[in-house]
């Protein structure tokens, strides 16, 4: 099941939140480190989870999170210019038709197959949430390896500027271009397809 939630209807959708921000904390803290704030001991929620915020969740037939994206309007403060602008080769893009994509992670406590499958989901339907709602341009801090792997996927993207050591990792800054075309140019690079290659069995953040 693939769901968008924003401020309007957080309430309704409380069991998914839930299960992505416990999912958040075992990706970004637990597993990779990252040293995050921590609710209740069991649930990465930080600043930037406010209202404005927006999350695409691929989740199963009980709820529970298999994949997520959360998506930060560029017309406020986001993570690529307060945190990251020296990632950036000119000024960091802004704009009511550019949001910033953070926290992309899919759950390891499945298969290399349902991870594979959850992770093209969440894919197609952030260019399907862009065309829907008015998005040109999404951009986000990416480790090298991992952005390497997301030029590979078929659509328009871009780095941003050169890659740069920060805090032990060499991260990237970058940008991808929506249009009309892009969900076939996915598809076209394999995007949905049911073939496992040795860059699906592991999982990586495309944003911080």
């Amino acid at each position: 099941m693939f769901i968008s939630i924003h401020h309007d209807n957080c309430a309704h959708e409380h069991v998914a939140l839930r299960s992505m921000f416990e999912a958040r904390k075992r990706i970004f803290v637990d597993r990779l480190g990252w040293d995050l704030p921590i609710l209740a001991g069991r649930f990465e929620i930080d600043h930037f989870d406010d209202p404005h915020a927006t999350y695409l969740i691929v989740t199963d037939g009980d709820g529970d999170h298999r994949a997520s994206a959360r998506l930060l309007p560029t017309t406020r403060p986001a993570l690529l210019d307060g945190l990251f602008p020296h990632l950036v080769a000119g000024s960091v893009p802004q704009g009511p038709a550019i949001f910033e994509i953070t926290r992309f992670c899919v759950s390891r406590g499945a298969s290399a197959a349902v991870r594979r499958k959850a992770r093209d989901k969440l894919l197609l339907g952030l260019v399907d949430y862009a065309l829907a709602n008015g998005i040109e341009t999404y951009t986000g801090v990416a480790e090298l390896a991992w952005f390497r792997q997301v030029q590979r996927f078929g659509w328009d993207c871009s780095a941003l500027g050169e890659p740069c050591l920060d805090g032990g990792r060499t991260l990237t800054a970058l940008q991808i271009e929506i249009a009309a075309d892009t969900r076939a140019r996915l598809a076209a690079a394999g995007i949905g397809a049911t073939t496992i290659g040795q860059a699906d069995r592991t999982s990586a953040p495309v944003a911080a």
